[in-house]
């Protein structure tokens, strides 16, 4: 249910505190990548989605990056932000298309640079919209949410130590295993150390954000991160790192696919929304995915694997536990934590 029908590639590109320049922004190489590997004729691909939250140039840079890859300007083209699931809505954006028969080809991408876009928080509002606390909500940061999670709803920082443990070794088995190089672009960027500024060519081929051998009983000694919220329960071992990554995804019609010889990783169903009040706004998937299942007519013990966003612990110990899911088949290479 997570790849989209008549998929042909999925890669990740994962790589934490770096530094591009403007004018080869990596969405170019991973683009470029996608191009090279898909067998897919550029000028076939008639359109192309990024979900991007962070970068204010997004469009431009997003645009440019394409067409240095190598796809033409016939190849239509738009940014979407959703904040943290960006990726999702450009994938909600080209399936329905390919799908009606609008086009035959697209790609979806997410990319985001944390590093070199830090988050600068809510713009300022009238000050009749702050008198609504439902808007008032909406500018505060989201560890605030995570908190407010794991107070509402009673969820002790041991369970998201818990959690978070065992996502740091589901990942650590991953990368052991050659599981996450599947899904990885090596990358090779410019890294400045950020003790001493001095700056160095390295190739990221693995997710550095992954810290061998972590435990519980570690991640315990960590002191909370946010004490203006208490009790602050949210620690840097149990929430996820500043970090920059793109991940894409190649849609087409299964009869283009078949053509074409492109092999088909999986099939789009179907995908839906839901809103909820921005104080707690991580718990969405406890109410999105039992309203997609309810529509596409299956129970959630007829699905393999759950990916669940792992931004903070709290997000995932409620959305496990609510909807009553096997830990097993939850995010089974890790998370974001």
């Amino acid at each position: 249910m997570r790849s989209p029908d008549h998929t042909s590639q999925r890669l990740n590109m994962l790589s934490s505190q770096l530094s591009q320049p403007k004018s080869h922004p990596t969405s170019y190489l991973f683009m470029q990548h996608i191009r090279e590997t898909s067998s897919v004729p550029a000028d076939l691909v008639e359109e192309i989605f990024v979900g991007n939250v962070l970068h204010k140039d997004a469009p431009f840079i997003a645009r440019a990056a394409a067409v240095a890859a190598g796809y033409p300007a016939t190849t239509a083209f738009m940014t979407v932000s959703r904040w943290c699931s960006s990726g999702l809505p450009a994938v909600e954006a080209i399936a329905p298309k390919v799908a009606a028969g609008g086009i035959d080809i697209g790609i979806a991408v997410g990319a985001e640079s944390m590093s070199t876009n830090p988050d600068n928080g809510a713009p300022e509002y009238p000050g009749e919209f702050m008198q609504n606390a439902v808007i008032k909500d909406i500018t505060e940061p989201m560890p605030w949410t995570a908190e407010n999670a794991a107070r509402d709803f009673e969820i002790s920082r041991q369970r998201q130590d818990e959690y978070a443990a065992a996502s740091f070794q589901k990942a650590e088995a991953a990368q052991k295993n050659g599981l996450s190089s599947q899904e990885i672009l090596p990358l090779r960027t410019t890294w400045r150390d950020p003790k001493t500024g001095d700056a160095q060519q390295v190739l990221v081929e693995r997710d550095d954000g992954v810290r061998p051998g972590t435990t519980k009983e570690e991640l315990s000694k960590i002191r909370s991160a946010f004490p203006q919220w208490p009790p602050s329960m949210t620690t840097r071992g149990n929430a996820s790192q500043i970090t920059d990554g793109a991940a894409g995804i190649l849609l087409m019609r299964r009869a283009v696919a078949e053509r074409l010889g492109v092999p088909i990783l999986g099939k789009f169903v179907l995908s839906t929304g839901v809103g909820l009040e921005p104080r707690i706004m991580g718990i969405g998937p406890a109410l999105a995915i039992p309203k997609l299942l309810e529509k596409v007519g299956i129970s959630k013990e007829q699905v393999d694997v759950f990916e669940i966003n792992e931004a903070f612990a709290s997000i995932l110990v409620y959305c496990t536990e609510t909807m009553g899911l096997d830990p097993s088949r939850v995010n089974l290479r890790g998370g974001a934590m």
